[in-house]
């Protein structure tokens, strides 16, 4: 794996082995800011290198798409509203080529169609402006916990999988296999099958999937937990209309059956 340095527009990569370089000191997250506004744009820059983090920074979709495989960032915090491409289409890309990141979208619009058309093409979270720098840094922070299971096991040794009906889900590797066969995901997508694995069999708010997956300590738009568990459903069902792993109840969220099945 390769950290990440930006120095006067360039890319400087620098081999790493397990999260350590080579005078093995943590290396730090790489964060990619698009954003077409520059004074939002050196506002977030500069918190988040407070923060600890690498920040590559681009003004335009197409810059955007043509720096992340050079600055192959962590974490994209993305613009909706970008000059030519959009933010949208910017996600829509990224997801489709399998590019991998947690994404992050900023968005000025209020309406809920638009933030659940960027979950439903593959964003990870959203931030709404105006926001707090303080705020998209834990969001920021919170993601990459999730990702790399800061906190859970810090020696970096923990090799814990579980195996549900005939899904197999490891948490060191961050895969999940159905059948013996690699599925695919998202990292938000994920961090929600996991959070449903390790409570197999029990029923989950939409507020708890929100606070356990998101990290968000009051209840927000549960809808964002709808549209990933659609995602999840395509991707691991038969039929995602009659799912057999992935379960409705009424009335309280969902859960992941323990077993029986099939």
């Amino acid at each position: 794996m390769a950290t990440r340095n930006v120095r006067d527009g360039e890319v400087v990569r620098v081999e790493k082995t397990h999260g350590l370089d080579r005078a093995g000191q943590d290396q730090p997250a790489v964060v990619m800011v698009v954003e077409d506004e520059l004074a939002i744009a050196r506002l977030l820059e500069y918190n988040l290198s407070q923060a600890g983090f690498q920040v590559c920074v681009a003004h335009s979709g197409s810059e955007a798409l043509a720096l992340v495989p050079r600055c192959d960032p962590d974490v994209l915090v993305l613009d909706v509203m970008l000059p030519g491409i959009s933010g949208m289409e910017v996600c829509r890309q990224l997801r489709q080529a399998g590019s991998r990141p947690a994404i992050i979208m900023l968005t000025a619009r209020a309406d809920e169609m638009d933030r659940v058309l960027g979950l439903e093409l593959g964003a990870d979270d959203y931030v709404t402006k105006p926001f707090s720098p303080r705020e998209l840094v834990a969001r920021v922070k919170a993601v990459l916990r999730r990702m790399t299971g800061a906190g859970t096991d810090p020696a970096g040794t923990r090799s814990e999988v579980y195996t549900v009906q005939d899904l197999e889900v490891r948490v060191r590797e961050r895969e999940v296999y159905r059948n013996g066969r690699l599925v695919e995901l998202t990292a938000r997508e994920f961090d929600l099958l996991l959070f449903l694995a390790r409570h197999a069999g029990a029923a989950l708010s939409r507020d708890q999937l929100l606070s356990g997956v998101w990290g968000y300590d009051n209840p927000g738009d549960t809808r964002m937990v709808d549209v990933h568990i659609s995602h999840l459903r395509e991707k691991l069902e038969d039929d995602p209309k009659r799912p057999q792993y992935i379960q409705t109840v009424r009335g309280v969220g969902y859960k992941l059956a323990s077993g029986g099945g099939r």
